[in-house]
């Protein structure tokens, strides 16, 4: 098995990096089909592994780099440019994709708005926003009663969706 590790490590880092950074410039400029999101969480979770052997087979050589300053400068750098996008931002939030913002609008209305738009009436959306532990007062957008209720405004999808489309 360590034979197999010893061969398998750097090719395996290469692979999977290269998938990863393929799939990571499609979602950067937002081409490609809808999978590249997740293959690229996934596969980017799996190559640790291979990552990890590759650092475990060549150890001796990787500690070469400590004893030197441009891996600790690139260690800086590396983590300054991770921490920006940790800070935060005045700059007005990229709804994402078109649907996500749509999604977050609908959010933001009351049952007795959205519920036309829905193909329903305001009470019936009410009860099932109330069958999902959620109670909606005249006038309360549905993220402020799911707020209240503790629970994600996104976890109120599902009773959107007419009983028949959504499985109920």
């Amino acid at each position: 098995m360590t034979q197999f590790f010893r061969r398998y490590a750097t090719p395996l880092t290469t692979g999977l990096f290269l998938v990863s950074l393929i799939s990571g410039i499609a979602i950067f400029f937002h081409v490609g089909p809808i999978g590249f999101r997740p293959k690229h969480e996934w596969l980017s979770m799996v190559l640790i592994l291979p990552f990890a052997l590759h650092i475990w087979r060549n150890w001796r050589a990787f500690t070469v780099y400590f004893r030197h300053a441009p891996m600790a400068v690139a260690l800086i750098v590396s983590v300054l440019a991770a921490g920006y996008y940790l800070l935060p931002s005045n700059a007005p939030q990229r709804g994402g994709p078109p649907q996500f913002a749509i999604a977050g609008q609908l959010l933001q209305a009351a049952p007795e708005v959205l519920a036309p738009a829905l193909g329903t009436t305001p009470e019936a959306l009410t009860e099932r926003l109330a069958a999902q532990g959620v109670t909606v007062a005249p006038g309360q957008s549905l993220t402020e009663a799911a707020t209240a209720a503790g629970k994600e405004p996104t976890a109120l999808f599902a009773a959107l969706l007419p009983p028949a489309i959504a499985g109920q």
